[in-house]
């Protein structure tokens, strides 16, 4: 009756122990994805590239949209004439120029549109990194919440071997037991104590890689998450998945639009141009003959004749560079097939994992209540008891690693299909996109208004 009284107790005591110290609030991998992506820098950098990248739309527009400018210009002076100093007369001019480019044989058009290829790179290059940033949040998350699990079980070892070390020292202090059973007993003591230390350290680096993913310390973590309904039911759906709008892909897809824009503006060099201008001056001398307004129109037809081969070789570089596109755009292919494969199989794989680590987690307990009662009737020595809490003890970190393994696989092959998006996870953040921005440039009188950026 004391025994239970005690036992409740003392049980009462840890329950509360416990309350004061784990979190009120669990902190769920989306909470977590959603603090990084509000918090990477490295999103921020590649959105700012991105909208960099959609000013040179802009720029290439400029090379057939009208150009206007006005200049004035003044000055007064003097003059040495037959050893004397005579003053100049001061004079004032204005002129209001324009110039337009009326045919360029392509080559504007051929910018623009390289320019929009870059654009769209720089946009895909966003979505790879946000997926690489959301992935490594998940590594780091489940790297803290292995850790978390792998210190407690080292802890449980601890208290188990203390309790052995205790119970061989009695059964020697009787004479049941011998020197030998404490000796070995305090040998895996001393190991699994210095195993402890060693998965702290592992978890203090953990939680510090978090924290510099996250922005946030690490709190109640959890395996469980609302994305199942992502994963792809086939492995064929998967591959048809990344094929459709894995950005790796759609990147190099735009690269070969790059590249055919880059045929066709080395093309447009052995074409002619032609181009427009008028002017509207004045000037003013101080009252003299040549006070007035003057007016000019004017066109210029340039055609190329020979420029040494560079327009020649300049073409032949552009087929080179489109021929390179094309065999990238191929290996890309290839790169993201394996790494839904991988992935794929991984997920596979990790499914039977778990399955043989809690058979070996069910057999290696059963075998330690065994061993261990055995022990006590005198037919197993406190080695045999050791070994079989070292048995239980990889079993179960057997099971921690495989149960990461799955969650990490799941996440893997979203993000090799190109959906660990925060788009696609639904997280509650405002999207990184430089759509809009880009949108608002390609306006060609978007000099006259204020951009949003």
């Amino acid at each position: 009756m004391k025994f239970r009284v005690f036992f409740g107790a003392s049980l009462l005591a840890v329950v509360v122990a416990c309350g004061s110290v784990i979190p009120a609030q669990a902190q769920s991998i989306s909470q977590a994805l959603a603090a990084a992506y509000d918090h990477a820098p490295d999103l921020q950098e590649a959105l700012i590239s991105a909208k960099s990248s959609a000013e040179r739309i802009a720029q290439a527009k400029s090379r057939m949209m009208p150009n206007v400018s006005a200049t004035i210009s003044g000055g007064a002076g003097s003059a040495l004439i037959g050893g004397s100093w005579s003053p100049v007369t001061p004079s004032l001019n204005t002129s209001l120029d324009f110039g337009q480019n009326v045919f360029d044989g392509g080559a504007t058009a051929a910018q623009v549109e390289a320019a929009r290829a870059g654009a769209e790179v720089a946009e895909l290059q966003l979505r790879t990194t946000e997926q690489t940033v959301l992935y490594q949040v998940i590594q780091a998350y489940l790297n803290v919440l292995s850790g978390r699990e792998t210190l407690a079980l080292r802890q449980d070892n601890i208290n188990f071997f203390r309790a052995q070390l205790q119970s061989a020292q009695d059964r020697l202090d009787v004479g049941e037991g011998t020197r030998i059973d404490v000796a070995q007993a305090q040998a895996r003591l001393a190991q699994v104590q210095a195993a402890y230390q060693a998965s702290n350290g592992s978890l203090q680096s953990a939680e510090a890689t978090f924290q510099r993913l996250v922005g946030q310390r690490p709190q109640n973590l959890s395996r469980s998450h609302n994305f199942a309904g992502l994963i792809p039911r086939t492995l064929d759906a998967a591959l048809a998945e990344a094929e459709a709008g894995h950005p790796g892909i759609l990147m190099a897809k735009a690269g070969i639009r790059a590249a055919q824009a880059g045929v066709d503006l080395a093309q447009s060099g052995f074409g002619p141009s032609a181009a427009v201008s008028a002017s509207l001056g004045s000037t003013w001398t101080d009252g003299g003959a040549r006070d007035g307004f003057n007016a000019q129109v004017g066109f210029r037809i340039s055609v190329p004749i020979y420029s040494g081969g560079a327009t020649g070789s300049a073409l032949r570089e552009a087929n080179l560079g489109q021929i390179k596109s094309e065999i990238g755009a191929m290996s890309a292919y290839d790169q993201i097939r394996e790494a839904v494969i991988a992935a794929w199989t991984g997920i596979q794989s990790a499914d039977a994992q778990i399955n043989a680590a809690q058979a070996g987690v069910s057999a290696s307990t059963t075998v330690l209540d065994g061993v261990v009662q055995e022990r006590d009737l005198g037919t197993r020595t406190t080695l045999d008891v050791l070994n079989a809490q070292a048995d239980l003890t990889s079993a179960r970190e057997s099971l921690i690693t495989a149960s990461s393994n799955k969650v990490l696989a799941s996440f893997a092959l979203l993000s090799a299909t190109g959906r660990l998006t925060a788009a696609d996870l639904g997280l509650p953040v405002q999207v990184k996109t430089a759509v809009p921005y880009t949108q608002a440039v390609e306006d060609v009188w978007q000099e006259l208004r204020t951009i949003a950026e």
